[in-house]
């Protein structure tokens, strides 16, 4: 789990989003995460079961697993006297449900569904490209695990996903991009970073939604 900023009593546990997305994403998110520090807040990053360092294959993850160890990481920096705030982004804001906070912070909250929807159409395109056949309802049902998006993931944790909504309970703010239909506390004008075709960071957003964190963070502690 890695740390950023200052050790405050307030410290904002952080939910990537998974996969491929996780790569895409998470250069912006550890901007966003250094960026707290200029408001006095710190935060902690954790790898789930299956992605990023962890030495767990990724087939072998689940959701629930995820939802288990974001609680642990939760527990684990409660028990050293501080006050947890979650913030989460797109498929992180699935798994977050289960861990005790103080509040939650959503940007660009997504179902597992669509997750699920954005992984096929990438494999049915890289499919095309190498003239290789794929049934997107292939990956229904008992079988090996499926590769999607560069991602072995089981059929379990596919079928997890197609039910999986974000967390929507008391204490949350969410915030979304001005091209986002659905209702938000705010919306924020820039281009998805995770439909880039690389990794890519925007500095200036992540400045901006640190601020908008740090003082929704200030609100809930007061």
């Amino acid at each position: 789990m890695l740390r950023f900023g200052p050790r405050t009593r307030e410290v904002v546990l952080a939910a990537m989003p998974p996969f491929e997305e996780a790569n895409r994403l998470r250069a912006f998110f550890v901007t966003l995460l250094r960026a707290l520090g200029d408001h006095g807040i710190g935060a902690a990053l954790p790898d789930m079961p299956g992605q990023g360092e962890s030495l767990i294959a990724t087939e072998a993850a689940s959701l629930d697993d995820w939802r288990d160890a974001l609680a642990a990481a939760e527990e684990k920096l409660t028990r050293e006297g501080l006050r947890v705030h979650i913030a989460a982004m797109r498929g992180g804001t699935l798994y977050d449900g289960r861990a005790n906070c103080q509040s939650r912070w959503h940007f660009a909250p997504v179902t597992g569904a669509a997750l699920v929807r954005d992984m096929v159409r990438a494999r049915q395109a890289a499919a095309k490209d190498s003239g290789e056949a794929f049934d997107a309802k292939a990956i229904a049902g008992d079988g090996p695990p499926v590769e999607l998006a560069g991602n072995l993931l089981s059929r379990a944790m596919l079928a997890e996903l197609q039910g999986a909504v974000p967390y929507a309970g008391p204490a949350l703010r969410t915030l979304r991009l001005d091209t986002d239909a659905a209702p938000a506390d705010r919306k924020i004008i820039a281009r998805p970073l995770w439909r880039r075709a690389e990794p890519d960071n925007n500095p200036a957003m992540a400045r901006e939604l640190a601020a908008d964190l740090a003082e929704w963070v200030k609100q809930c502690a007061s």
